[in-house]
């Protein structure tokens, strides 16, 4: 039963192969194992990599089964159409491009396997690849604030400045006008004379304006620094929103990818081996000698073009007679033609002769 189902696996005519020797039975059933675990590998890969993609069990195992019928039939196909020719030379030219439909989807089954042999790897990858985009993430938004927060902080070092100008300058007139009560400068009178009560009036007209200006400044820094604390927030919240998006940043691509960073020889080798087991049923019928299969199948195919070349050899001459048959009817009927037209022509010339006649006759009476 189990050879019965490799043997229409491998695409060979069950009735015509089950009156040969059990061992071509075997090795027809063989090639039919390797197609089927092939396609068994085609739904195991193909499903890992749909599931990594839709994130769904039943999609995976669905749209898995499809890909390894697909691969089945393919393959099934690919073998079955090679027919074992008298050279070796004739049987490699035609399967070359079975060959080259082998290695497509060789590739095809191994890179979804190669992403989950490889996984924990990828997966550092991944992690190494996240943090790089966080941090560009983080500093392509900081571009996007950091010249306003520095244009607002520049605006309450303005305002410092003028508090600290203002002090500077209050600070001054109160060391000259206690210098002046001293003694130690201006007029260098000791005691609070007019000169000395001029300057203390100007100093208290300055320290009240430093006070207005303590005030007033205080209240546009902390309206500032309220903008400043919403931007920040805006900041947060931006960073917050898009890092999802990178912590989401492992679907199949990003792991092709991160697969393609990291040494290429282990997956060479996994290609290689799924190479192998795609093209062993056609490298098997490539090496194979041609066996008692083989001969009975050209005798059948030889039956058949002989007797279509029969049939198309009679249909050829059944119309080369058919041609000739109608040439000589219609020869024939030409002949005919012209008997009829030579009777018409001598009719026509009897009906003159009556007319003329008639004509005379009753000339003759007027």
């Amino acid at each position: 039963m189990l050879q019965k189902f490799f043997i229409l696996c491998s695409g060979a005519d069950i009735d015509l192969l089950s009156t040969c020797a059990n061992g071509e039975r075997n090795k027809y059933a063989g090639i039919g194992a390797t197609v089927f675990f092939t396609a068994v590998m085609a739904f195991i890969a193909s499903g890992y990599a749909l599931y990594t993609v839709f994130d769904s069990l039943y999609a995976a195992v669905g749209f898995g089964l499809i890909w390894g019928l697909l691969i089945f039939n393919l393959d099934r196909y690919i073998v079955s159409t090679i027919k074992k020719r008298d050279g070796f030379k004739a049987e490699f030219v035609q399967a070359i491009p079975r060959i080259l439909l082998a290695i497509i989807i060789a590739i095809v089954i191994s890179k979804p396997l190669e992403l989950k042999i490889f996984e924990k790897e990828i997966n550092q990858v991944l992690l190494e690849d996240k943090n790089a985009m966080t941090l560009e993430n983080k500093a392509q938004l900081a571009l996007q604030y950091n010249p306003k927060i520095e244009s607002l902080n520049q605006d309450i070092a303005t305002l410092k400045n003028e508090i600290a100008e203002k002090e500077n300058e209050t600070n001054t007139l109160y060391d000259t006008y206690i210098s002046e009560a001293e003694g130690t400068a201006g007029t260098k009178l000791l005691g609070k004379g007019p000169v000395y009560q001029e300057k203390r009036e100007k100093h208290d007209a300055h320290l009240a304006e430093l006070q207005q200006l303590k005030t007033t400044n205080a209240a546009k820094i902390k309206t500032i620094e309220a903008q400043i604390t919403a931007l920040d927030a805006d900041y947060d919240r931006a960073v917050t929103q898009s890092q999802p998006i990178i912590d989401g940043f492992d679907g199949l691509m990003a792991r092709i990818e991160a697969l393609g960073k990291l040494p290429w020889l282990p997956s060479f080798f996994i290609f290689l081996l799924f190479l192998c087991i795609e093209t062993a049923p056609i490298i098997a019928k490539l090496l194979a000698p041609k066996g008692e299969y083989d001969y009975k199948l050209e005798e059948e195919e030889s039956v058949l073009a002989t007797w279509v070349a029969q049939k198309v050899a009679q249909r050829k001459l059944l119309l080369t007679t058919d041609a000739e048959m109608n040439q000589k009817v219609y020869g024939q009927l030409k002949a005919e033609e012209e008997l009829h037209q030579y009777k018409k022509q001598k009719a026509e010339e009897l009906i003159r002769l009556q007319t003329d006649a008639f004509q005379n006759i009753h000339v003759k009476n007027l």
